[in-house]
């Protein structure tokens, strides 16, 4: 298939992909319960297909296919967007994917299934309504990630028209907007402007709109990083995590050469100062930026030509129009006196008057004069937020709103404050209360009803950081020491057990290591396969890295270590290098602070796997060192032959291949040693590997073959197919080409069972390789020609050294 063709592919199946994520992750199999329960049976091994784009979605799999989602959505509570939901918009896509995959003039399978779908669909459906958009897809993908506008916006009249009038300036439009609050006030309605104007002048913006909250003001003190917001953009922008830079400046240059030529709209929220913003910043100036702030970052406007818009509190006006729409006009002017009361000690702030609405609104029976007096009772009680007379109301508004509610919310909201965020899942709200995942979804309804907690996606809670800083001062006020620590390590349980069962999940024969009981409190989530897991961890993914931290600084150094070790898989898998980097140097901090030289020694090692990722090979050596220095005085043989192997992958790297095979071998002593198994079949495979790139094949053969019979008794298929793999070379270099290609067939079988598709891309170029040299040049072609596909779907830069292959006249013989 030509590239436009499968890059439509791509496109297509990552909104499959994206609605089944969004619609709680179910599994394969379960899909296909629910799917079958529908009238409209898939079965697992379609979806499976479809899911990794080996062929083309026919039309009745996407009606059954987001059918079943949204069932299951209906099941487990999950809210989808309407644009993943209506067939309709399915419709439209669907069309275009046809369109463009008929548009490359393919002529392998894709391509014929395309043109035979357009003509049963052609010939099924009315013609097209005029003005539909049937541009064809490429690989830009459009984001659409702006929260959802307030239900209730009032006023800002102003401010709406400053910011519309950018558009329409032509020495300014469009540029960056900095909408700031006067004195820092927090809850001035900063990001419910920013939003509500966002998604008036959306249709201005075709290429999309990213969104993301900066935390600059996070009670906790741990703001959201440039590195890892751009990490956030380039992958909602379709960049997989293989072509992410590593480097700040790197990423942010690539930002702006993704966003050159379009026209987006990128909102900031809540920035701490103008270091965090600039490298956010698009060079096009097609590209709208809006970036709030409770300070006005005076130097982006000096220096960016930013323009400031102050935000200022409510007029008693707009506050009564607020309760009006809240609670209805005829309530509001049935006691204006009330009223006012209300909007006085609200002070004009728009979260302090959502918090107050919110508890007239579920309590239609009170008389708007009880609530006034109950608000006047609390007020002035506590000290205020930022010292001004406003935040003083303010916290009136909040202890009056948190007095009033049940106990078991009102534990529960204290509680949350000990969570470091950015949010929360159901199970682990009901592992901070100590009590059942169904049994904490009626406080979690009341905290959100109330306004004292949000969910900006189905299942996930967050806290305003004004109402974060409010929280954790009152569970300091409220609960005792042991009760507070009793609550985080029942949070870092459920962390720590649910990460390292999912850890096991994605890789079964991992090294292992004695977890501390969970404590009965802590509700664990049940997963069931490698989807579920891999969704889990999808989601928790910033949460866990937190937790790491908040394990290290609050003295539960083995929680820290342990759950740094039992995300480290799935960083490394999905490319978060930096991330992995960073949790194991959080995790060794806490294991050395702890006294635990086994932890130390396994953070070293991580610690070392992802600096090799980095490429700094010098900081991986003096971690490695240190690593086999902790194994060996544990008398840890697994350990220090693991530490081994990886000394020899740093020697490869820096092409030392004989020092490279020393290490391998020194390696599988140890793992022999240990009656460790499928650890001795690794190090005969490596040891196989580097007697090829030494020459000595024959010798290679011998050792890739007993690599095979161990991996094959532990029944480590993934290690298995590595030996295939490795022996299929060895044959090639002997010019045995039908043992090779034997070889590589069945590795490929084992890594697409495993779904490992850089893999599956490296045998396919060594069968290509195989296959030309035997003089079969078509079928060499098409087995590179399926490398290629993969390693562009997956942006690793190795697709340019493999079309190199299908240059005839730049290929040498491989």
């Amino acid at each position: 298939m030509g590239e436009p063709g499968r890059d439509a592919l791509v496109v297509f199946v990552g909104e499959l992909t994206r609605l089944r994520t969004l619609a709680g992750g179910p599994s394969l199999n379960t899909l296909v319960a629910v799917a079958a329960g529908l009238g409209r049976p898939l079965a697992r091994s379609t979806l499976s297909d479809k899911l990794n784009a080996k062929s083309l979605p026919e039309w009745d799999f996407v009606v059954a296919y987001v059918g079943a989602c949204r069932a299951h959505a209906e099941q487990v509570g999950a809210r989808l967007p309407a644009e993943l939901t209506e067939l309709a918009r399915w419709e439209d896509a669907h069309w275009r994917l046809l369109r463009a995959v008929d548009a490359a003039r393919a002529g392998d399978r894709l391509g014929g299934a395309a043109r035979a779908q357009l003509g049963r669909r052609a010939r099924a459906a009315p013609a097209e309504p005029a003005g539909r958009d049937r541009r064809t897809p490429g690989q830009w993908m459009v984001p659409r990630q702006l929260p959802a506008a307030a239900p209730h916006f009032v006023g800002r009249t102003p401010q709406l028209a400053s910011l519309t009038a950018l558009l329409t300036d032509p020495a300014d439009a469009p540029g960056t907007v900095l909408i700031s609050a006067i004195g820092g006030t927090a809850g001035v309605g900063k990001t419910a402007l920013a939003v509500h104007w966002a998604h008036q002048v959306a249709d201005r913006f075709p290429d999309g709109q990213l969104y993301v909250n900066l935390r600059g003001f996070d009670p906790d003190g741990r703001t959201t990083g440039p590195a890892e917001v751009l990490g956030g953009f380039l992958e909602a922008l379709a960049v997989p995590p293989e072509r992410i830079p590593t480097g700040l400046a790197a990423q942010s240059a690539l930002f702006r050469s993704l966003l050159a030529g379009r026209r987006m709209l990128v909102l900031l929220d809540n920035a701490r100062d103008a270091d965090q913003v600039r490298p956010l910043l698009p060079g096009s100036t097609g590209c709208l930026v809006l970036v709030t702030s409770r300070h006005r970052l005076p130097g982006l406007v000096a220096v960016q030509g930013a323009h400031p818009l102050a935000l200022d509190l409510l007029s008693a006006t707009e506050a009564r129009e607020l309760l009006s729409r809240r609670l209805g006009a005829a309530r509001v002017a049935e006691e204006p006196d009330a009223v006012d009361r209300i909007v006085g000690a609200s002070a004009g702030l728009p979260l302090a008057l959502a918090v107050v609405a919110a508890r007239a609104a579920t309590q239609p029976e009170f008389r708007l004069a009880r609530l006034a007096d109950e608000l006047d009772d609390t007020r002035g009680s506590l000290d205020g937020f930022s010292g001004g007379e406003a935040a003083a109301d303010v916290r009136s508004v909040l202890s009056w709103s948190y007095q009033s509610l049940e106990p078991s919310a009102a534990v529960l909201f204290r509680l949350l404050g000990l969570h470091p965020g950015p949010d929360i899942s159901v199970a682990a709200a009901a592992s901070l209360a100590a009590t059942t995942v169904a049994r904490v979804r009626g406080p979690l309804a009341t905290l959100t009803r109330a306004n004292l907690l949000a969910e900006p996606a189905p299942g996930r809670y967050a806290l305003h950081d004004l109402l974060a800083v409010y929280a954790a001062e009152l569970t300091r006020a409220t609960d005792p020491e042991p009760v507070r620590r009793a609550v985080l390590g029942r949070l870092l349980d459920h962390y720590l057990h649910a990460a390292h069962a999912a850890d096991l999940l994605l890789y079964r024969h991992r090294d292992h290591i004695d977890l501390p009981a969970a404590d009965p409190g802590a509700a664990l989530p049940n997963l069931r396969d490698r989807d579920e897991a891999w969704a889990w961890l999808t989601a928790e993914h910033r949460v866990l890295l937190a937790a790491v931290a908040l394990a290290a600084g609050n003295g539960f150094g083995a929680h820290a270590w342990q759950l740094a070790w039992s995300v480290n898989t799935y960083l490394d898998r999905v490319g978060a290098w930096q991330d992995q980097s960073t949790a194991q140097q959080v995790a060794l901090r806490a294991a050395a602070q702890a006294g635990d030289p086994n932890g130390q020694a396994r953070a070293h090692r991580n610690r070392a796997v992802a600096c090799l990722r980095l490429g700094a090979h010098d900081e991986a050596r003096a971690h490695l060192e240190q690593a086999l220095d902790l194994h060996g005085a544990l008398g840890d043989h697994v350990g220090s032959a693991r530490t081994q192997l990886n000394l020899g992958i740093l020697a490869e790297r820096q092409g030392h291949h004989r020092q490279a095979l020393g290490h391998a071998q020194r390696a599988f002593d140890l793992f022999e040693t240990a009656g460790h198994a499928y650890g001795q079949g690794n190090a005969l495979n490596n040891i196989g590997w580097y007697h090829i790139q030494l020459g000595d094949h024959r010798r290679a053969l011998d050792y890739c073959r007993r690599a095979l019979a161990q991996q094959q008794r532990a029944g480590n298929r993934y290690w298995e197919a590595h030996a295939w793999d490795s022996l299929g070379y060895a044959h090639h270099h002997l010019g045995q080409a039908a043992e090779a290609v034997d070889c590589y067939e069945r590795a490929l079988a084992l890594w697409r069972e495993a779904g490992e598709r850089y893999f599956e891309a490296t045998t396919l170029t060594h069968l290509g390789d195989t296959r030309h040299t035997a003089g079969a040049p078509g079928a060499a072609r098409t087995a590179w020609r399926q490398a290629v596909d993969i390693l562009d779907r997956l942006g690793h830069p190795d697709a340019d050294q493999v079309r190199a292959r299908l240059d005839p006249d730049a290929r040498g013989t491989p």
